[in-house]
């Protein structure tokens, strides 16, 4: 790890340096891509040389202890107590800062959330789970925007996509993929059973233009009546669009506006999208991988959370965490203890994947 940081350290005094170079600075593309970089290595840099200056004050305590003097040793005993609890905790921060970024932790997301076990009351509980998204998304002052929507008789969702913009929205929902389960009595049982319906959430980072070419020629577009309430210039205009992407047989399609040049360009963002998750797919195969069973095919088995409302309780099964309030959950904001708590435990994961491929570099 020190040998990482003093390599960085060296990185960043050329940086230094190269800030100040006539050259640079009249060159303002180049003098910003530099200043970027400086700034991002700058509290990591801070962090490094504060761990160093803890060091020689430790030295300096340990020093001390060879003092005839009691009282001096005593004072020094303590110093190098507390110096070494400072020094762990640097040490901590310090890891921490080398663990890999995810570039796309800034990127706004597509929701995905789909129905699966449980008929009709797996499509209300897929209608609860995106109102508890929607709740937690205004609680973080971000924008919902429903892409496309199958709603059911009874007030449901069969399927339901909607695009969350923000600061730092796939950070903070990226962990949310997966089966959720549901246990409570169905508004449609007489006898006051229990049952258990589950959902899936997809969340995908959205794309950036830049980061997806889409030819033209290689779209197929079309236009028709949009179905359900709206009134009649809903039903009866060809305001709705379905657009296909001819290489990879990706189809897409919105109708929630009035328009078929709004609804076309809310497409063309989820097409985007779908593209982009495609390509990250050929990248990162295992990633991709594991994302994809995380979801499975919606069975209640496959949970990663449960939502209990008899007792009130939701647990997340990959941590172990369970609370005992659920409606808090459901309105938004008690999303976040899981969130925090999904956060710390991938970020542990990753520091002990990270020491393990270190340790197992200085064996060899």
């Amino acid at each position: 790890m020190f040998k990482k940081l003093e390599e960085l350290e060296t990185r960043y005094n050329g940086l230094e340096r190269d800030l100040s170079l006539p050259e640079v600075i009249s060159d303002q593309s180049k003098y910003q891509k530099i200043a970027k970089e400086h700034r991002g290595l700058r509290p990591l840099i801070e962090k490094f040389r504060e761990y160093r200056n803890l060091e020689g004050k430790l030295r300096d305590a340990r020093d001390m202890l060879k003092e005839s003097d009691s009282e001096l040793k005593a004072l020094a005993q303590e110093e190098v107590i507390a110096l070494g609890a400072q020094m762990a905790l640097c040490t901590t921060d310090l890891k921490k800062s080398l663990v890999p970024r995810d570039p796309n932790d800034d990127k706004n997301v597509l929701l995905e959330i789909r129905a699966g076990t449980g008929g009709g009351e797996a499509a209300l509980f897929a209608q609860d789970i995106f109102r508890m998204y929607s709740r937690y998304a205004e609680s973080k002052g971000w924008k919902v925007e429903i892409i496309s929507s199958s709603p059911t008789g009874i007030g449901g969702f069969r399927e339901i996509i909607s695009m969350i913009d923000g600061n730092g929205v796939y950070s903070r929902l990226k962990y949310e993929s997966g089966v959720h389960r549901v246990q409570r009595v169905p508004v449609t049982e007489a006898s006051g059973r229990i049952h258990t319906s589950a959902v899936t959430v997809a969340i995908l980072p959205e794309a950036d233009e830049v980061e997806i070419t889409i030819d033209s020629k290689d779209l197929r577009v079309d236009t028709f009546c949009s179905s359900g309430p709206g009134g009649q210039s809903v039903n009866t205009t060809y305001s709705a669009v379905r657009i296909t992407h001819i290489p990879s047989n990706i189809v897409v399609q919105c109708q929630d506006e009035r328009s078929w040049q709004k609804n076309k360009a809310k497409a063309m963002r989820v097409l985007r999208s779908r593209l982009y998750e495609a390509a990250l797919a050929e990248q990162h195969a295992s990633i991709a991988d594991n994302r994809r069973k995380q979801v499975g095919t919606g069975d209640r088995s496959e949970k990663i959370r449960t939502y209990n409302y008899p007792q009130s309780r939701v647990t997340d099964h990959r941590i172990g965490l369970t609370i005992y309030r659920l409606q808090d959950m459901l309105d938004g904001p008690g999303l976040d203890e899981f969130v925090d708590a999904l956060a710390t435990y991938r970020e542990a994961e990753k520091l002990k994947s990270q020491t393990s491929v270190a340790d197992a570099a200085t064996t060899k």
